[in-house]
């Protein structure tokens, strides 16, 4: 095969992957079905609380507001708003930073672990269903795909926010961590 074959091949299968990526964050970014998959685990949270959520699931004991908001690539006031209203629903806590007296650590409570699960569950019961007849290797295959495609995104992402856009500089040590923690949030969800 001669490389303007391969050549046209790779561009053919980029746009049909680029096709088939849009389509799907079309259907799983929809606010109905997000709606219809907390419902069935009995959840109220919006989506970007469900993100933050996982988030502090992954962290390794609890987590500063700017080091989330790094993490989630956002500004370090819309998670303050989101950790306000999680608590007052009781999913998570804020307590006293040992290193830091005027700073405070947010953690997941036992509800907030469990509603994660409960989600957890939903989401994997949609994805055997819509993965029904699909082989396993297949799977394991695109999620390996997957990963990179996130992983190249993030950096990209990371590249391009200046610090005041999220309120922080980005993770020196953590960012691959980081970055598997956000390819599991995508994959998963």
């Amino acid at each position: 095969m001669s490389d303007a074959a391969d050549d046209r091949t790779a561009a053919d299968a980029t746009a049909d992957l680029e096709a088939v990526l849009a389509s799907l964050a079309y259907l799983l970014t929809r606010s109905q079905e997000h709606e219809r998959r907390t419902a069935r685990a009995g959840i109220t949270a919006a989506r970007s609380d469900v993100y933050l959520l996982r988030a502090l699931a992954e962290a390794e004991g609890p987590s500063r507001v700017g080091d989330l908001a790094a993490r989630l690539m956002v500004k370090p006031s819309h998670v303050t708003r989101q950790i306000d209203r999680l608590e007052g629903q009781r999913l998570v806590e804020r307590t006293p930073d040992a290193l830091d007296r005027r700073a405070r650590r947010v953690a997941l409570t036992a509800d907030g672990r469990a509603m994660l699960e409960r989600l957890k569950q939903a989401n994997i019961i949609g994805l055997t269903s819509a993965l029904d007849g699909v082989a396993e290797p297949d799977v394991t295959a695109t999620v390996g795909v997957l990963r990179h495609l996130i992983e190249r995104y993030v950096q990209r992402v990371r590249g391009s926010m200046l610090p005041e856009e999220d309120g922080s500089a980005p993770p020196a040590d953590g960012a691959a961590g980081a970055r598997r923690g956000i390819v599991r949030d995508a994959v998963e969800t």
